[in-house]
């Protein structure tokens, strides 16, 4: 083989590589990067990442999550230089407050329309499309209970008794989704007046104002607590694990929230985020809410996770997502004025 024909090999070789050196390149650039805002569970976060870049090869997810109460500050004070390309997976009554400072670009995703009316923002376009609804119920530790002879409540009024005196913890509502649709849903179900004088009364039997949703019901889990009033689903977690709780539906009715998924207002990836929108309305990312709530937006996910409250659904108060958004800052001033010295500290 002669020296020429050798020099052509070689240079057709180094040109192929640089061509698939090249092409990889330009494939990796092509990927498109959203920052995507939640409030979701962690150990929800890959498999949401994995199933929808699975369809979606050419956007890469980036998550940016905390409590409900953080990701909503942290989302307004970012509100004339938003970093975030999408909301997926915050409470709507969070989003709805959102769109009224003209921070949400609208648009009705896809798959909107197979949705329970309940899951829409009502507007045209929509603002937001809901994804799941969680609850707040009572985590009784049943072995506790048992311990110091504790009747078992039935109701909201039940928790006020001297029973339970330095018993219970729930979650502050400044800093937890959860915590906000408890205390909402008990100004809905009782009305205003008459919510504020029973949560003066429960004050004096709370321990302690956590910030998380899920704390609580981990907590009564443990025996830590007797009382947790907390986040549904965690609470059936908890028990599904072998906690000795029982999860209570007070009669009166439940306070709720939905998740929820929007896009943010000047964010340079639009197209991108309209498939990340389309995407978080279908069935498909329905039957995955299915995995972690027993209530989805898709009528026709029959999500039954074990242990969880039978009644949950049938007692959720007729809670007005817009009226929780509006009334937000008011409610949230009002309670931080009246039992802020009982929150735990925050974490640094």
């Amino acid at each position: 083989m002669g020296k020429t024909t050798i020099l052509r090999r070689v240079l057709l070789a180094g040109a192929t590589a640089l061509a698939a050196t090249g092409f990889a390149t330009s494939a990796w650039a092509q990927k498109t990067k959203l920052t995507v805002y939640t409030a979701i569970e962690n150990e929800q976060l890959e498999p949401f990442k994995k199933a929808f870049e699975a369809d979606n090869p050419t956007i890469e997810i980036a998550w940016v999550r905390d409590s409900t109460g953080v990701m909503t500050a942290k989302l307004v004070a970012e509100k004339d230089n938003p970093r975030a390309d999408v909301i997926w997976g915050l409470a709507a009554s969070s989003i709805g407050l959102m769109a009224g400072m003209g921070m949400i670009e609208p648009y009705t995703p896809a798959f909107a329309s197979q949705l329970k009316p309940m899951f829409r923002s009502g507007k045209t376009p929509d603002t937001w499309v809901g994804m799941d609804a969680f609850l707040a119920v009572v985590c009784f530790n049943t072995a506790e209970a048992a311990k110091g002879n504790k009747p078992k409540p039935t109701s909201w009024a039940d928790l006020t008794k001297p029973d339970y005196k330095d018993s219970i913890v729930m979650p502050n509502p400044a800093s937890s989704g959860t915590g906000y649709l408890t205390v909402a849903g008990w100004l809905t179900i009782m009305g205003e007046d008459a919510g504020w004088k029973f949560m003066d009364a429960l004050h004096q039997n709370v321990a302690q104002y956590l910030h998380s949703g899920s704390a609580p019901c981990v907590q009564a889990a443990k025996g830590e607590r007797l009382i947790g009033i907390g986040f549904d689903m965690r609470g059936a977690s908890e028990k599904t694990k072998g906690a000795p709780l029982d999860l209570i539906v007070p009669k009166e009715g439940l306070g709720w929230e939905m998740e929820a998924t929007a896009i943010v207002k000047g964010t340079k990836n639009l197209e991108a985020a309209k498939k990340l929108a389309d995407w978080a309305s279908s069935l498909k990312a329905n039957e995955l809410y299915g995995k972690y709530y027993a209530i989805v937006a898709n009528p026709n996910v029959k999500a039954a996770p074990p242990n969880y409250p039978v009644d949950g659904e049938r007692l959720m108060a007729k809670v007005d997502v817009d009226w929780m958004a509006k009334n937000r800052e008011r409610i949230l001033a009002e309670w931080t004025k009246r039992y802020d010295g009982k929150s735990a500290p925050k974490a640094k």
